[in-house]
């Protein structure tokens, strides 16, 4: 697996697994780190993980020839 495909992943699992906090218990881990919501640092986090999520579509690509 290359880096860039694990950097992805590690940053998705960051990202549901911040997702699964906010569903079952309403609390935000990267708020909470970086300084709520609209701190530079959360939205920069937010942004990563969703690149790693746009990134991701590859991964089909991927299955496809295996």
């Amino acid at each position: 697996m290359r880096g860039l495909d694990t950097l992805a992943l590690v940053l998705l699992i960051i990202g549901g697994l911040n997702w699964l906090l906010v569903g079952l218990f309403q609390w935000d881990l990267v708020a909470g780190i970086f300084g709520g919501q609209d701190s530079a640092l959360s939205r920069i986090i937010y942004s990563l993980v969703g690149i790693a999520a746009l990134y991701a579509f590859t991964f089909f690509a991927k299955f496809d020839h295996e």
